[in-house]
């Protein structure tokens, strides 16, 4: 028994429990079909490979018959000729599809001989023998292979890499230790003090890449090559083709006009992360469209996208699905529904008039949460049976209030909110890939416009959690205050903290569009804050830990300036607060931005020997004969505010994973993630600032004005330090 038979009969025999993907059930009846044919020893490993393939990228029972037949009769035999085969059947969707055209397209009856592999082979080397004789072994052979697979296209390509071998080996003999020898690495141009994390470099799974210098509407243009143009969603793999298909099509190309549309998927909750960021980027970014629902709506503006428009799927297709067979009442526990190898729902084959009946007074409230849901009857991509559709929660609704206790599953809603819309492209992340099998299911059963659903990799950060669960948590045990604590990753968090929006979608440009997962330290999101709040924060001085400082002999027509450009004449007493750095009975120091070196005269301490006010003599910097060996940063006619340091949350990169945080995330917390400071002064210039407006305090940091402050008193949060701090790289 071959190995793909012995891996399809058991995935047959788990068909009970429910387990089994569409790809498996659907090779395994082709199996047994072309065991027929050929009988039980005459159907191999390559064919048996092949019609596996063909089933997982296939999902019109039409073709599937058609292909499979050619499969069987071995007129299809190699990878490249079914993948052709199925570039065929999708861009023709509509019978009747020509045989010939069919045959020629995949390359049916074609025999390449080894005569012509050997003579292709050795025109190849014979244009590229210069350079091989050269770089011998270093030489690229892979150009040599495509150069061949060019001139015959249909040839096995593992024969045509052994002629490239023996070729190869005939010209140039066997490989010398020079040729062993690793060809050095050609090291890119690094700017000078610049690290190549700061320069944008993503570590992902299966590499690392780098998209700094291009702006994410250049990378979309380039994924957007691999998407499907409006209207040929048919062209993409595992589209499901129905008789009404092109109607429906036809329809959704006069309502859009060709226009590519995406969508951003609701949060039930309305709190957006990080991770949503790159989604909201991705979406908005590749359509370049204007979209808008209430509670998403303000969050969403923040990082600088508008709402097109928004929807909800109605209950008339859940009645009509129901009417047609395709759905049920079932009163299955929750518990029951978890894990794999789930139990099929005894009310699977209740009659379609029941769950209709039943169904209404799910509506009505007539059952507790949890007595009754309303499942679709099919099959999803991960081989889960029959995903929930409805199900009953007695919580009010954001739009209606209590007049609802059903609520639609992201399963069901999905698709339908999509279709609604006229979505070109459904954009998600890869966790959802496997319910794309119900995604073109369910649009199909209730004869509707089908998108197409892409995925692309997930966004992660180290150093936090963004699971709603585990926030919660954090929330409801006083580690946070709230979901958009600045510690968090929230959306709303980030705002708080001040990283403006500008700096989030250039992040999320550096991160660029990839299929893998990707995982980002956060320094690289806050090396992005800098470079924006740099350019656009407007300048002030605060002091974190003043020190009263008396100058005695300032001449009463003097004037000094901050960076601000507000004028202040000191009042008498000359009274300044300065940060204690650098200052020292034996050093003077210069008042930045004042024009003034100060020096001390007289040190005053309190009952403790903590000293608490200086007395200093000045002069004009142009007076004094040696430059100060430092400025340091000042204020006059203060502000008293309170100023809030943030640092990481959790104090391991992982605080999720059991191997590196064993007791935990909440047992990861870092002590010292927070810092206030409760009397700390700010120059006067920054009195009429608003909610959320930025500032850089020299010397200090980069701050936003907290929501927490009033008349009285200021709060500011510390968005992010001048500089990186080298022990977080």
């Amino acid at each position: 028994m071959s190995l793909v038979l012995a891996l399809i009969q058991s995935a047959a025999s788990r068909r009970a429990g429910l387990c089994v993907t569409w790809s498996v059930l659907v090779s395994s009846s082709l199996f047994e079909q072309a065991q027929r044919v050929h009988g039980p020893s005459g159907v191999d490993k390559a064919m048996g490979t092949l019609l596996y393939s063909m089933a997982s990228r296939l999902r019109d029972t039409k073709r599937l018959a058609f292909l499979s037949d050619h499969i069987a009769q071995r007129k299809i035999c190699t990878e490249l000729q079914l993948a052709a085969a199925l570039d065929f059947v999708k861009s023709h969707p509509q019978d009747p599809m020509n045989q010939k055209e069919f045959e020629d397209a995949c390359g049916v009856g074609v025999v390449i001989t080894p005569e012509q592999i050997e003579d292709a082979v050795e025109s190849v080397i014979k244009k590229h023998k210069e350079q091989l004789l050269k770089e011998r072994y270093r030489f690229n052979m892979g150009l040599l292979m495509g150069e061949a697979r060019t001139a015959l296209k249909w040839a096995d390509g593992k024969i045509i890499k052994n002629e490239v071998d023996m070729q190869v080996l005939h010209l140039l003999g066997p490989k010398t230790e020079a040729d062993l020898e690793k060809k050095p690495k050609v090291t890119p141009h690094t700017p000078e003090g610049q690290s190549p994390r700061e320069r944008g470099e993503v570590e992902e799974r299966g590499g690392e890449m780098n998209n700094e210098g291009k702006s994410l509407m250049e990378q979309l243009r380039g994924e957007a090559l691999k998407f499907h143009k409006p209207g040929e969603n048919y062209k993409t793999e595992g589209y499901v083709v129905t008789p009404n298909t092109m109607n429906l099509l036809k329809k959704h190309l006069e309502i859009t006009g060709g226009q590519i549309r995406t969508r951003f998927p609701p949060e039930p909750n309305g709190i957006l992360h990080i991770g949503h960021a790159k989604a909201i980027n991705f979406n908005f970014g590749y359509a370049k469209v204007q979209v808008s629902i209430s509670p998403l709506l303000p969050t969403v503006e923040f990082v600088s996208w508008r709402w097109w428009s928004g929807s909800a799927p109605s209950q008339a297709f859940c009645l009509f699905l129901s009417f047609r067979g395709h759905a049920y009442v079932c009163h299955q526990k929750g518990e029951e529904l978890k894990g794999h190898n789930v139990p099929p729902s005894p009310w699977r084959d209740r009659p379609v008039e029941e769950s209709l009946i039943l169904f209404e007074r799910m509506k009505k409230g007539l059952y507790a949460e949890g007595e009754a849901t309303l499942r679709m009857k099919m099959v999803m991509e991960d081989g889960k049976m029959d995903p929930v559709a409805y199900r009953i929660k007695y919580t009010p609704h954001h739009r209606t209030g209590d007049e609802w206790c059903i609520y639609p599953t992201y399963d069901y809603t999905h698709c339908l909110c999509d279709s609604i819309e006229n979505i070109t492209h459904s954009l998600c992340t890869k966790e959802f890939q496997a319910r794309r099998s119900s995604y073109f299911w369910l649009c199909n059963a209730l004869d509707v416009y089908c998108p197409v659903q892409w995925e692309y990799g997930r966004l992660n950060l180290t150093y936090t959690v963004v699971s709603k669960r585990k926030i919660i948590k954090l929330v409801e045990t006083g580690i946070v205050r709230d979901w958009d604590d600045p510690r968090l990753f929230t959306l709303t968090a980030l705002r708080r903290r001040g990283f403006p929006a500008e700096a989030i979608n250039n992040f999320c440009a550096r991160v660029g569009v990839t299929v893998a997962q990707v995982t980002m330290e956060p320094h690289l999101l806050e090396a992005c804050v800098r470079d924006v709040l740099n350019e656009t924060a407007p300048r002030a001085m605060a002091v974190l830990e003043p020190l009263k400082v008396t100058i005695t002999n300032l001449p009463e027509n003097a004037k000094v300036c901050t960076l601000c450009t507000h004028w202040h004449t000191q009042l008498p007493g000359y009274l300044l607060f300065i940060g204690y750095k650098r200052l020292t009975p034996e050093q003077p120091v210069g008042l930045r931005h004042a024009g003034y070196v100060i020096f001390v005269q007289r040190v005053i301490k309190d009952s403790q020997g903590k000293v608490v006010a200086l007395e200093v003599t000045c002069c004009s910097s142009t007076e004094t004969a040696e430059k100060p060996k430092a400025f340091i940063h000042w204020v006059s006619q203060p502000l008293k505010c309170e100023v809030r340091l943030y640092e990481r949350l959790f104090l391991h990169r992982n605080p999720e994973d059991p191997s590196e945080v064993p007791g935990g995330f909440l047992s990861d917390i870092n002590p010292n993630s927070l810092q206030v400071i409760s009397s700390a002064f700010v120059d006067s210039s920054v009195k009429g600032a608003k909610v959320f407006d930025k500032f850089q305090f020299e010397r200090v940091g980069y701050f936003s004005l907290d929501p927490d402050s009033t008349a009285d008193k200021l709060v500011f949060n510390r968005t992010v330090t001048l500089k990186e701090d080298p022990g977080k790289i």
